[in-house]
């Protein structure tokens, strides 16, 4: 078993873990934010810095993400409508 710089796992106590690269909440950027790391012994998730549950971090992450994404579009929106929008 190699050794890794996460904390273990607080289920099982394993030092079995990994980092994970991609999720469907954060894909590749969300996980790295939030240190979000899985047990290869029983599969647990969680924060691999300070072993607690990263579930209040995963619903920030994403409630950000969708205000920014309006906020984003929005803008686009505006900018089109200010520029004359279609010319056809």
């Amino acid at each position: 078993m190699q050794q890794t710089p996460y904390v273990p796992c607080p289920q099982c106590g394993s030092t079995d873990i990994k980092k994970v690269g991609f999720t469907w909440w954060g894909g590749a950027l969300g996980p790295s934010i939030l240190k979000h790391v899985k047990c290869n012994a029983c599969g647990k998730s969680y924060n691999g810095i300070t072993g607690k549950d990263n579930t209040t971090g995963m619903i920030i992450y994403l409630v950000v993400s969708i205000i920014v994404g309006c906020l984003l579009a929005g803008v686009c929106i505006l900018i089109f409508e200010l520029t004359g929008g279609y010319q056809f």
